[in-house]
């Protein structure tokens, strides 16, 4: 590979993986970048319609295959006098389609002159050549890539008022479009016997007045074809760099906005707490839930058994209170790597706040304390950032981060390409 498509490969190939729909052009733009390329002509039309023929009078040369059945099936190509000839396969004549591939490729990546071919003797254009016309002339209008319509095999017609009726009812067609009705036929024979009367009658000279302009045009068309693509495909990518830098902004702003929410829900929260707990954890009198029960009072409500009870009812609205701000939040399991075999004790509540009974210094130094409060939210908050929820949320802005600076070096390319 040479340095040029090495470098070329290396700008466009970015380009490619952020615009994969916009493959054709690309490879369209990789043809007008190259250097030392001589003007490319091809013919398109469907088969046995003349076109080899009419190359190799058009050259003066019977380089292509000439045959009444489907000889053309690859691209052919000869440079003859500074010009780079194309003869593709006739359309619609494989069922498989790969005719038609490479036939589109020479007319629609290779040519900068595309000669339309159309046998007289078949009358009128058909609707898939029809649809084909129009294609080229759109073509045409974006890119200046010029086409010329030839009518070929036009001997074949009985008289010239045949000749006259089918070239009026194809002009119908092709409104706007100069015919170039021709005769390879009479062209090899006014040529081999020096008959220059058949010559002019084989319209080939015509033809070939009009194509010799069309390729003095050729380096104009090139220039115009490739700023056009640069330009489409420079707007695309920053339309593209907006919409991903406003995407990654938002989801940032909400992973900010979330944390925030969580965070001071989570404080409202646990100061709620600690006002339902004030009267709990600093009841005067003796602390009867430190008193343990002995055997004699094992069956019987004592003073221990009703404060251990009433210290647990409140701290079970606190941890109610809690996990429905987890549920909230979508932060109420534990992550995968810290899963046990138990499944019930799988959760952050556990993970954040254990299972050993709580008692009224516990409570105080967990809940009425600011450093037990900070705790709490270091502790939460941390599970809630390693949350499923959080987590997907990072990944689609790792994602849309490595899709923007693909965008960015795609742009870098190109713009490299336009101050080339």
């Amino acid at each position: 590979m040479n340095q040029l498509a090495l470098s070329l490969d290396q700008v466009l190939e970015p380009v490619l993986a952020v615009l994969p729909q916009r493959r054709w052009d690309l490879d369209r733009l990789r043809v007008l970048l190259q250097l030392n390329v001589p003007p490319t002509v091809t013919v398109v039309g469907k088969y046995n319609h003349g076109k080899s023929r009419l190359l190799n009078e058009l050259m003066g040369s019977d380089v292509f295959n000439v045959a009444d059945r489907r000889e053309t099936v690859a691209l052919a190509e000869h440079v003859h006098e500074g010009v780079r000839w194309l003869d593709a396969p006739g359309l619609y004549a494989d069922v498989a389609l790969q005719d038609d591939a490479l036939a589109r490729e020479a007319m629609g990546l290779q040519a900068d002159i595309r000669l339309f071919v159309h046998a007289a003797k078949e009358g009128e254009l058909d609707a898939l050549e029809n649809n084909l016309l129009q294609e080229l002339a759109a073509d045409h209008q974006r890119s200046q890539r010029q086409n010329l319509m030839v009518i070929s095999q036009i001997d074949q017609l009985a008289d010239d008022e045949q000749q006259e009726k089918v070239l009026g009812a194809i002009q119908q067609q092709c409104a706007g479009v100069t015919l170039h009705p021709v005769s390879s036929t009479r062209y090899r024979q006014g040529r081999d016997g020096g008959k220059q009367r058949m010559l002019e009658k084989s319209g080939i000279p015509a033809l070939q007045a009009s194509l010799e302009a069309a390729l003095k045009r050729v380096p104009q068309a090139r220039e115009f074809e490739r700023e056009a693509l640069l330009t489409e495909l420079t707007q695309e990518l920053n339309a593209l760099q907006q919409t991903q830098e406003q995407s990654l902004h938002s989801l940032q702003q909400t992973q900010k906005q979330q944390h925030i929410d969580f965070v001071d829900g989570l404080r409202t929260i646990l100061e709620g707490i600690e006002k339902d707990l004030e009267p709990v954890v600093n009841a005067p009198g003796v602390d009867h839930s430190l008193v343990p029960d002995t055997f004699e009072f094992g069956f019987k409500m004592t003073a221990g058994k009703q404060e251990r009870a009433r210290l647990q009812i409140a701290y079970s609205r606190a941890c109610i209170a809690i996990n429905g701000h987890l549920v909230e939040y979508g932060a109420v399991g534990l992550p995968a790597a810290q899963r046990t075999s138990v499944r019930s004790m799988d959760t952050v509540m556990i993970a954040v706040m254990g299972v050993s009974v709580k008692y009224r210094d516990d409570l105080r130094r967990i809940f009425c304390e600011q450093a037990g409060r900070d705790k709490l939210v270091q502790d939460f908050t941390h599970y809630f950032e390693v949350s499923d929820g959080r987590v997907a949320l990072e990944k689609q802005i790792e994602a849309t981060e490595n899709q923007l600076e693909q965008t960015r070096q795609a742009l870098e390319g190109l713009s490299t390409l336009e101050h080339a």
